[in-house]
């Protein structure tokens, strides 16, 4: 049987660059195995424009944030689920300073359209936010997990149970031989699975590991909480909230020291006590050196790419660079040096 690209890994990756393909009217198959995809299933799913301690706009947000919306609710439409929540966030002001720095962006206009509107009170009495707050807009949540599981019924026998087995690729008359499958190109979308392959071991992954509690809390607003710890409202007051940031420890399970640092956070946020800790869970994420990722096709190897390294930001980032990765596969149309692989050659 003849396909046209064989992508490993069904995470957020895989799944946005197997929809493209498919829709563009490529032949695919994607191997997935479910219980070792934790990275996708486990994250956090917040797209926030402005990120970090010092408030900043996420990078690159301008041409990735207008992307979000339409691509998902097209995955929506599709699979007939929803899973995309559009929803402000709340972020309060830790001084009058802020307040004060704030109210100068306001007039900012590559700021504007992620500002829906700034706040010199406290907007709750559940909210420690003696200074006011900014509501940002353009945000919101992905149900990852509900999404995977609604795309793997999309695609249906073009995603296939099973781990690729590296060994078992032959290149040969031009063209990729895997257990009876001629393959066009293999697509490396696996997350850290793509530190273990010969093609992409040596690139600089920076593996990082992030814990997400689920508890039951009341006081229950329209809007994402987001300062130290992020909090966002699944239904019957559980809130997810998260998450810990550590390059260390990567192979011990869930800690009670990130458990504990992330109650402690809350309780900074939120003035209502916590009820009940519904779960606890671990990701290790693909992060990269650079805190970009990895796109286009390996130096030495014919047809043989990798889409990975997207970090805890792969929700906002994945809709555009699919897109940008569609066109680099299909047209050979060139990658932004930023993200290009070409950068780390020397590394394979």
């Amino acid at each position: 049987m003849e396909i046209d690209f064989l992508l490993i890994g069904q995470g957020l990756a895989g799944t946005a660059l197997g929809y493209r393909l498919k829709q563009a009217g490529k032949k695919i198959r994607i191997l997935d195995l479910p219980q070792e995809n934790k990275s996708s299933r486990i994250a956090a799913g917040l797209y926030n424009p402005v990120t970090g301690r010092k408030m900043v706009k996420t990078w690159n947000a301008d041409v990735l944030f207008p992307e979000i919306g339409p691509f998902y609710k097209e995955l929506e439409e599709v699979t007939g689920q929803k899973f995309l929540l559009e929803q402000a966030i709340y972020r309060p002001f830790v001084s009058i300073e802020e307040q004060n720095e704030w109210m100068g962006h306001s007039s900012d206009p590559t700021f504007a359209q992620y500002l829906e509107k700034i706040y010199i009170h406290s907007q709750s009495e559940f909210i420690k936010d003696p200074f006011g707050g900014v509501l940002l807009r353009n945000s919101g949540w992905l149900n990852i997990n509900v999404m995977l599981e609604a795309m793997g019924a999309y695609f249906g026998e073009d995603l296939m149970e099973q781990r690729f087995e590296e060994q078992e690729a032959i290149w040969e008359n031009d063209t990729w031989n895997y257990r009876g499958l001629k393959v066009g190109s293999i697509v490396f979308c696996n997350g850290l699975g793509a530190m273990q392959s010969r093609f992409f071991g040596g690139l600089p992954f920076a593996p990082v590991k992030g814990e997400i509690l689920e508890v039951r809390q009341e006081f229950c607003p329209n809007y994402i909480l987001n300062r130290g710890v992020f909090r966002v409202h699944l239904g019957d007051q559980i809130h997810r909230v998260g998450s810990t940031y550590t390059k260390h420890d990567l192979d011990q399970g869930p800690t009670d020291s990130a458990k504990n640092e992330i109650l402690d956070r809350l309780t900074e946020l939120v003035k209502v006590p916590v009820n009940e800790v519904v779960s606890h869970k671990i990701g290790i994420r693909p992060a990269t050196r650079d805190r970009k990722p990895f796109l286009g096709k390996h130096p030495k190897e014919e047809s043989v790419y990798i889409f990975d390294g997207f970090g805890a930001k792969g929700v906002s980032l994945i809709p555009y660079y699919s897109k940008m990765m569609e066109n680099h596969l299909i047209g050979q149309n060139p990658i932004n040096r930023e993200v290009d692989i070409a950068r780390y050659f020397n590394y394979i």
